[in-house]
């Protein structure tokens, strides 16, 4: 039952990493100081997963990148680009709607399970918000 469990969380959180990089690299950030970031806000993410990650965001826009050669040892750095943002405001407003739809379901989830929504600690300079909204 576990490793079941496991997949299905894996697949549950899948799409959070995104998000959370996205929100994360609005400060410029390589790969190892992410994965940190990462872990310390509660996404622990593998460096396996990662790496293809941050590629393919910026494959797809998201994400831009320069190295920075100064240092002793050459590291990309990443940073949310205006296409990504507007992508994690996106994110965010939907996973807020789904943490509302998944209250809603209340005790046909579990009597035990706590769905009540979770606070929003987001803060305004951390979230994106669409002003033409």
């Amino acid at each position: 039952m576990n490793e079941l469990l496991d997949t299905h969380l894996q697949e549950l959180r899948r799409g959070t990493v995104v998000l959370a990089c996205l929100s994360l690299l609005r400060t410029p950030g390589y790969g190892y100081g992410l994965l940190q970031d990462l872990e310390r806000h509660g996404f622990a993410t593998d460096a396996n997963t990662l790496y293809p990650l941050l590629r393919r965001l910026e494959k797809q826009g998201f994400l831009t990148s320069e190295w920075n050669t100064e240092e002793a040892r050459p590291r990309k750095f990443y940073s949310t680009s205006d296409q990504g943002s507007q992508l994690a405001g996106t994110l965010a407003a939907e996973w807020r709607t789904l943490t509302d739809s998944v209250a809603s379901l209340g005790a046909l989830i579990s009597p035990a399970a706590d769905v009540s929504p979770a606070p929003d600690t987001s803060h305004a300079a951390d979230t994106p918000r669409d002003e033409e909204s």
